[in-house]
Order: C-alpha cells, then structure tokens, then sequence
C-alpha cells in the first residue's frame, strides 16, 4: 500500500513536470510565436520538486542532483520575474 502511494506521488510529479511543456506549446500556438508563460516555471518547480521528494524516497543519487539543481534553476527564473515585474 506505501509503494502505491509513492508510485502515485511519482507519477503527480511527472504529470505536473510534463503540464509545462503543454502549457507552453499552448500558449506559444495561441500567440503564434515561442513563448514561455509564468506558468510554465510553476509547473516545472511544482513537478521538480514533487519528483525531488520522490527521489529521495527512492533514494536515488542521479535523480536527486537533476531535481534539486532543477528547483533552484525554476526559482530563480521564478525570482527573476517577480523582480522585473517590480521595475
């Protein structure tokens, strides 16, 4: 019963990992240009950082280092917006 709810846990990160890449295309399609929408960086921290914890359940080294350095790569464009949105 434990493995399944990490296995769903596993699969919500990915689902929301892979949302990005729709939301995108969506967006870019609709303005007919490339584009990378706020909600594309929410989706990869939300998806990053739902996997991170499933990879530390998993106790996986690999996909640990590609999902901590990911979140901190989606927070700070995440930070970059938020203060170019001051100015």
């Amino acid at each position: 019963m434990e493995n399944n709810i990490w296995i769903a846990i596993g699969f919500l990160g990915q689902l929301c990992f892979s949302a990005r890449f729709i939301v995108q295309w969506w967006t870019s399609e609709r303005r007919r240009q490339s584009v990378v929408p706020i909600s594309f960086w929410y989706f990869s921290l939300a998806g990053g950082l739902i996997l991170l914890v499933y990879a530390l359940y998993r106790m996986d080294p690999v996909f640990i280092a590609g999902q901590a350095f990911g979140s901190f790569i989606y927070l700070r464009n995440l930070a970059l917006i938020r203060a170019s949105a001051r100015t």
